[in-house]
C-alpha cells in the first residue's frame, strides 16, 4: 500500500483556517487530522473537518460539466462547456457592455489565487462586482472609526490574559483553535466571559454567561462604562494621553444609571457591574468579538461602544487586553493582480441586498451572472427575491461542488476541484499565518480547479498572453509582497509562517491610525433606530458545529430545520415541544421543528443557518434584506418571528 502524508491549510469560511495532514492511501483521501506543526491547532482540528473526507467523495458531487435546458441537465465536455462561457460573455459584452455581468465571488474560498478571477473580468473591462458584506463588514467600519484600522491581537496573546471576553462570539462551534487559546486561560488562573443572548455550545469553555437581550450590546458596553466611571476605575493617563472625544462618551454613559442600562440591556445589574470590575481588577483583558453581535441596523454603535469600554478600562495597547474582531485575509498578496486599475470603476451591487440590487440594476441591466465560492440563493436574506434575480437572468454560469440551491439557478454548472484537489496558498481571517495549499489527491471526475478553469477560458480571449502563465509564477506574484519578508515559496510548501511584521499587541507604540493619531471615543448615538416589534421573539441564525455556512448536501438534512425556544415561550405561543410549527415574519412562512431549551431566553427563537431551501430548510427566506447602517454588513438579526401551531393556521394559508 502506497501512503502518503500531505502538508495542507483548511480554506473554507472559518477563521481558525488550520494547518491539516491529509492521509492518501493507493491515491485515495483517506483520512483529515490537524498538523502537529502549526502553532494554533497544534494537531488538532474539527468535527467538520474530519467529516470533509466524506464531501470530496460524496456520491451527490457534481463532477462533471452539465448545462441545464429547461429543468433538464445534460452532461458536456469542457470545451464544449469554456466555449459557451466564453461565447456568451462575448455576446453581452457587445451587446450591454462589461457591467452586464456580474461576477459573484463569495467567501466560501479566500485563496491567493481567487485573486485572478477578479482579474479575468478586468481584462473584459470590469464587470458588475459587489460591495458590503454578508458577515463582518459592520465591526471593521466601526473599529475603523475608533483605531483608525481593524487590527486584532494575535490569538498567542490571549494566553496573556487575566479576562477573556467573547463578545458574540462562539467558538466552540465556529473556532477551533480559539477554543484551545481559551481552555488554557482558565487552566492558567483566568476567567472567560460569554456575552450572547443564546446559550450556546461556548457556555463549555466559559465560567460566566450574560445573557442580554438581542442588540443589547450598546446598553450593556455604557452600563459598564457607566460603573467603571462611578468608581473612578478608569485609566486616566490613557485616557489624557491617548484619546479624543472622551467627554463626549462619557455623557452617553451618564445618560441613564447602571440600572436603566441594564433593563435596556435585558440583564441584571449586578451582570453590568461585574464586568465593569472584572475588565479592570482582573487585566488585562481580552474582548474577542464574534459576528452574531454586528447584525444588526446599528451594530456600529455596539462595537463602538465595546471598544470604548476597553479603553476606559486600560485594555488597549496591552499584552493580553484589545478588542479583536478580525484579520486581513488578503493582507499577505499584491492587490494590483486584481486589476482594478486596468478599467474605469466598475458597477458594485450591495450583498446584503443583492436580489433587489440584480432587479433593478439598469443602464445596462445584468444579464448574466457568473458565480463562484458562494449559495447567495441560500445564503443571502430573502431568498425569494435572490432566487427571483438569479432565475430572470439570461445566462448563469455556477462553479461548485453540488446541486445547491444557487446552482439550480445556472445553465452551466463547471465542476469546482475542492481544496485538497489543488495547490495554491491561503491566509487567515482569525490570525497571522499564511499556509499552503498543497494537492493530495487527482480531482474526482473531472472537476477542475478555478485556476485552471479561468485559465482555460482566458486562451479564448486576446489577453491571453498577459492572463495564461504557470500557477507557480502567478502564486510568487501574488504571494511577493510577503515573500519579500524573507522567505520562498518553497518554504511557504512545507508548512505555515506568521507574518513578521504582524504585532502581537496592536498599539503598544501610543498611535492609532485615526486623523488625529488617537483612540476616537463614540459621541454619538444620533443614528440609533428603534427595534422593530412586530413579532415577540428575534431570530437569531447561528453557525453550526455540524457543518459551515450551507456546506451540506441534499441527504444530509433533517426534515425540518430546528427552533429552539424557552419552554415558558413555546407554550404560551401554543407549540409543543419536538412539534412541526410554522415559523413566521413579516415576509411569510416556513415549517420548523420546535425544540424547547430551557437555557434560551424568553424573546429568542434560535436557528442554525446554511440549510438549503431545496430540503426544506433555508431560514433566509423569512429574513428581510436590509443593510446595516454603517460597513453594508446584513443585519439578519433585526428580524422578528412568531411561531404558530400547524393546526392554527388554515391550508393554502
Amino acid at each position: 500500500m502506497n501512503t502518503r502524508r500531505i502538508v495542507t491549510t483548511c480554506t473554507r469560511d472559518c477563521p481558525s483556517c488550520c494547518g491539516l495532514i491529509a492521509h492518501v492511501e493507493d491515491g485515495r483521501l483517506t483520512a483529515l487530522t490537524g498538523n502537529p506543526d502549526h502553532p494554533l491547532n497544534k494537531g488538532g482540528c474539527c468535527a467538520k473537518m474530519k467529516d470533509y473526507v466524506r464531501r470530496v467523495y460524496s456520491p451527490e458531487r457534481v463532477v462533471h460539466p452539465m448545462r441545464r435546458e429547461g429543468s433538464r441537465w445534460t452532461p458536456i465536455g469542457w470545451d464544449e462547456a469554456l466555449d459557451l462561457f466564453a461565447e456568451r460573455l462575448t455576446f453581452f459584452i457587445r451587446q450591454s457592455g462589461p457591467q452586464s455581468i456580474l461576477h459573484y465571488q463569495g467567501y466560501g474560498e479566500r485563496t491567493a489565487l481567487k485573486l485572478l478571477n477578479g482579474r479575468f473580468f478586468a481584462h473584459l473591462g470590469g464587470a458588475t462586482g459587489l460591495a458590503g458584506t454578508l458577515c463582518s463588514g459592520t465591526a471593521y467600519a466601526a473599529m475603523a472609526r475608533d483605531f483608525g484600522e481593524r487590527v486584532s491581537h494575535d490569538p498567542l496573546d490571549h494566553l496573556n490574559s487575566r479576562t477573556v471576553v467573547l463578545w458574540g462570539r462562539n467558538p466552540a462551534a465556529t473556532q477551533f483553535n480559539l477554543t484551545r487559546i481559551v481552555s488554557a486561560v482558565r487552566k492558567q488562573g483566568g476567567r472567560v466571559w460569554l456575552v450572547d443572548p443564546a446559550a450556546t455550545e461556548s457556555l463549555a469553555v466559559s465560567d460566566s454567561h450574560i445573557q442580554l437581550s438581542p442588540g443589547g450590546d450598546l446598553r450593556l458596553a455604557l452600563g459598564a462604562a457607566r460603573w467603571v466611571l462611578e468608581n473612578g476605575w478608569e485609566d486616566k493617563g490613557f485616557i489624557a494621553g491617548r484619546t479624543l472625544g472622551f467627554e463626549a462618551f462619557r455623557e452617553l454613559a451618564f445618560s441613564s444609571t447602571v440600572g436603566e442600562h441594564a433593563r435596556a440591556a435585558g440583564v441584571p445589574a449586578g451582570d453590568v457591574r461585574a464586568l465593569a470590575e472584572a475588565l479592570c481588577k482582573a487585566r488585562p483583558a481580552a474582548i474577542l468579538l464574534g459576528w452574531g453581535m454586528h447584525r444588526y441596523v446599528d451594530a456600529h454603535l455596539s462595537v463602538r461602544a465595546i471598544d470604548a469600554l476597553s479603553a476606559v478600562t486600560g485594555n488597549v495597547g496591552v499584552p493580553g487586553g484589545g478588542v479583536s474582531q478580525g484579520f486581513e485575509e488578503y493582507g499577505p498578496y499584491d492587490h494590483s493582480v486584481w486589476g482594478e486599475d486596468m478599467h474605469s470603476p466598475a458597477r458594485s451591487l450591495l450583498l446584503p441586498v443583492i436580489g433587489s440590487e440584480m432587479l433593478a440594476a439598469d443602464d445596462p441591466p445584468v444579464r448574466m451572472a457568473v458565480v463562484s465560492a458562494g449559495n447567495p440563493v441560500c445564503m443571502a436574506p430573502d431568498s425569494a427575491q435572490v432566487a427571483l434575480a438569479f432565475a430572470s437572468r439570461e445566462f448563469v454560469v455556477y462553479m461548485g461542488h453540488f446541486m445547491d440551491d444557487t446552482a439550480r439557478h445556472a445553465h452551466l454548472f463547471l465542476p469546482a476541484t475542492t481544496f485538497l484537489e489543488e495547490d495554491d496558498a491561503v491566509a487567515a481571517y482569525g490570525h497571522h499565518y499564511l499556509g499552503p495549499v498543497n494537492k493530495a489527491v487527482e480531482p474526482v471526475g473531472e472537476c477542475r480547479s478555478q485556476f485552471d478553469i479561468y485559465q482555460d477560458l482566458a486562451r479564448r480571449f486576446d489577453f491571453a498572453e498577459d492572463y495564461v502563465r504557470p500557477l507557480d509564477s502567478w502564486l510568487d506574484t501574488i504571494c511577493r509582497p510577503f515573500l519579500n519578508k524573507g522567505f520562498t515559496l518553497e518554504e511557504l510548501r512545507a508548512g505555515p509562517i506568521r507574518d513578521p511584521d504582524a504585532p502581537m499587541a496592536p498599539w503598544s507604540d501610543g498611535e492609532f491610525r485615526t486623523p488625529s493619531g488617537r483612540f476616537e471615543f463614540l459621541d454619538s448615538l444620533a443614528e440609533a433606530q428603534a427595534p422593530e416589534d412586530d413579532y415577540p421573539l428575534t431570530l437569531l441564525t447561528t453557525g453550526s458545529p455540524k457543518h459551515l455556512c450551507s456546506e451540506l448536501t441534499l441527504a444530509e438534512h433533517a426534515p425540518l430545520p430546528e427552533a429552539r425556544v424557552h419552554p415558558g415561550t413555546g407554550r404560551a405561543l401554543g407549540v409543543e415541544d419536538n412539534t412541526p410549527a410554522w415559523i413566521e415574519s413579516d415576509l411569510g412562512r416556513m415549517k420548523v421543528l420546535v425544540v424547547f431549551d430551557e437555557r434560551q431566553r424568553l424573546d429568542v427563537c434560535l436557528c442554525r443557518r446554511g440549510g438549503w431551501i431545496a430540503a426544506g430548510h433555508g431560514l433566509n427566506r423569512i429574513v428581510k434584506a436590509r443593510v446595516s447602517a454603517l460597513g453594508n454588513g446584513t443585519p439578519y438579526y433585526q428580524t422578528r418571528v412568531t411561531l404558530r401551531s400547524v393546526d392554527s393556521v388554515p391550508a393554502g394559508h
